[in-house]
């Protein structure tokens, strides 16, 4: 079943799609508005990369000089030679896919965009997102992965996850959008190849994710931004009935550390408003939004993600972890049992 899957994923993407004007939902289709320095290096990428791109969200993140970057279902290795541009000559940019046809594209318009750009920093493997470890890739030797809307056409999740944390430095980060349902999807809907290749299907339910994510190590997912999928084919609608789908981009960081609650620990940041392209702010995730020269309380957890990363000379930060002054009010989880009269002189006998 598994194989068979992964074969309907190949043939949908390497021979049914002819570009991405053939797809019928937007689960696979790009709806966020990119920035002007994005559209300035698409605008220099060939028109073949660009047709055949199938990806559902920008998966650029900020300060990118000089890291070394894998792709996950790299296709037509249209993000990869975004990264090329922005990672520029130090750094390296690695794509995996296991679509021939998708792989031929890629490495067509190697030379294109090294001329264009001025020096050659790309390379594409071919191979299964699940079996990461198969690459010729050293462990914890890589500072960024991406991937857009690939996860969820993976049948193992958990062994994507697990891969991506064994190969990212301490401090790196997988910055990635995929599909995510918001209840379990039936079998009979994953067995659909259609449904499936749509990115649909093979959605995980967030909170399944959540937890599949924790367990491989990235204990604080943030979630970046998020729209609903629109389904405008009306067999795939009906199909799908109920089931609303959600394209997310998430933020996974590789931090031992981190905690599974938001906890106070009396610190606070203030952004230089240092990093290239986010002059007056920086957008960690879509409820962290640090405005240069503004000092703004934090948890310990968004005090480690700045700390403890390749952000951290670009921030001024105070406290430490020595006092712990319980959950960080609004973010955290709440205590399991009643705290109305935590302030009152009354009480019970202890047990």
């Amino acid at each position: 079943m598994k194989n068979d899957i992964h074969d309907q994923v190949s043939n949908y993407y390497g021979k049914e799609l002819k570009s991405s004007d053939d797809l019928k939902t937007t689960a696979c289709c790009t709806d966020v508005e990119y920035p002007a320095y994005i559209k300035d290096i698409l605008s220099e990428l060939h028109d073949e990369t660009m047709a055949k791109y199938y990806g559902c969200g920008l998966v650029i993140p900020n300060k990118l000089e000089g890291l070394k970057v894998l792709d996950l279902g790299s296709g037509s290795g249209r993000d990869c030679y975004v990264l090329s541009k922005l990672v520029g000559e130090k750094g390296h940019v690695i794509g995996v896919d296991m679509t021939d046809e998708q792989l031929e594209v890629a490495n067509a318009h190697k030379n294109y965009h090294a001329n264009k750009f001025g020096y050659p920093n790309v390379e594409f493997f071919k191979g299964n997102i699940e079996e990461l470890e198969k690459l010729n890739i050293e462990k914890g030797s890589l500072d960024l992965i991406i991937s857009n809307c690939v996860i969820n056409l993976a049948t193992d999740k958990s062994a994507v996850l697990k891969g991506v944390y064994n190969l990212l430095k301490e401090g790196g980060e997988m910055y990635f959008s995929d599909v995510y349902a918001d209840r379990r999807v039936p079998q009979e809907l994953v067995n659909d190849p259609v449904l499936y290749g749509e990115c649909l299907s093979g959605a995980l339910y967030w909170n399944d994710f959540l937890n599949i994510a924790k367990d491989a190590g990235f204990l604080d997912p943030r979630s970046v931004s998020s729209n609903k999928v629109l389904i405008e084919d009306d067999e795939i609608a009906e199909k799908t009935g109920n089931i609303n789908f959600y394209s997310v981009t998430y933020r996974l960081i590789k931090l031992p550390k981190l905690e599974t609650d938001c906890e106070d620990y009396g610190q606070a940041i203030r952004y230089k408003g240092t990093i290239e392209y986010s002059k007056d702010a920086f957008e960690l995730d879509d409820h962290h939004l640090f405005e240069t020269g503004r000092i703004m309380t934090v948890c310990g957890n968004t005090y480690m993600m700045l700390h403890d990363t390749r952000f951290k000379d670009h921030f001024d930060f105070w406290g430490d972890f020595s006092t712990h002054y319980g959950i960080f009010e609004g973010c955290g989880g709440s205590a399991p049992f009643n705290t109305e009269n935590a302030g009152s002189e009354e009480g019970v006998s202890c047990c």
